[in-house]
């Protein structure tokens, strides 16, 4: 099995899928990063058993093969590169050699077969969006999202799908935002939690994206695909609370202020918080 590759092209890639990979993993298999390839077609995944991550990348091959390479060291390893061509051959001895205008460095590989495999969704339903949208959303209602093993349901956000529109809602039981788009639309009605690790690594590849996301979904996961990549993760089981309970109906009491003039005030007082 060999490929070639560009340093940079496969750096940027590999820094988004390592987002997804714990420091501390109960499965060693989950410190690698998974290199499919197929011809010139190399697949790259990262998996915490939770969340699956993998990206499609072009590369100079013709040849097919499947192997685990150590995540942290690979990305070690390729930060040290100025923009070049590399050179992976993957040998007999359980080690992968990468070959630069530099030099040749080995790294030992475990086989691919080990990993995790993907999960299938089944029976899903779909909604697209823009990427941009995504992004917006989960900035605006992640943080309110609690941190209590107890209450695992308020650890996530609540997607809420509808002929109408779509709201995404976070609460702590201390605080809670509610975030709507009435501007786009699913085609029948969903709800799900999504839990906040593969939110967040959304909300960072997504940030500014137009490109179309297409999110399909079954009662225990869901899946993101966009660009040349695509994210699954396992949905949080559960019934969310009834928000809507808590949002006062009617309050008479309103303010209209300006968003920066109200802001930097409060910047400014909290530092003798």
């Amino acid at each position: 099995m060999k490929f070639i590759v560009s340093s940079s092209y496969l750096l940027k890639q590999l820094q988004v899928l390592g987002g997804i990979i714990n420091n501390n993993n109960t499965l060693p298999i989950l410190d690698n990063f998974l290199f499919d390839l197929d011809g010139n077609a190399l697949t790259v995944s990262a998996s915490d058993l939770e969340t699956t991550i993998a990206s499609n990348l072009e590369v100079e091959s013709s040849e097919k093969g499947i192997v685990c390479i150590p995540a942290r060291l690979l990305l070690d390893t390729l930060k040290t590169f100025p923009e070049q061509p590399l050179t992976f051959t993957i040998e007999d001895n359980n080690t992968v050699e990468i070959s630069s205008n530099h030099g040749k460095y080995a790294l030992a590989y475990a086989p691919g077969d080990e990993f995790p495999s993907t999960i299938e969704l089944k029976d899903p339903s779909s909604t697209v969006l823009q990427g941009d949208i995504l992004a917006t959303a989960i900035s605006k209602t992640i943080f309110a999202s609690g941190n209590d093993d107890l209450r695992p349901v308020m650890s996530g956000v609540f997607f809420q799908f509808s002929t109408e529109g779509l709201t995404f809602v976070a609460t702590d039981a201390h605080k809670l935002v509610k975030y709507t788009r009435t501007d786009v639309a699913a085609s029948q009605s969903a709800e799900f939690i999504m839990p906040k690790k593969p939110l967040n690594l959304l909300k960072s590849i997504l940030a500014g994206s137009e490109q179309e996301v297409t999110i399909e979904y079954n009662d225990s996961n869901a899946k993101f695909t966009f660009d040349q990549t695509v994210l699954i993760c396992r949905l949080i089981d559960g019934k969310y609370p009834n928000y809507e309970a808590v949002i006062p109906k009617e309050n008479p009491n309103k303010l209209s202020i300006d968003r920066n003039l109200f802001l930097n005030s409060v910047r400014r007082v909290s530092i003798f918080s």
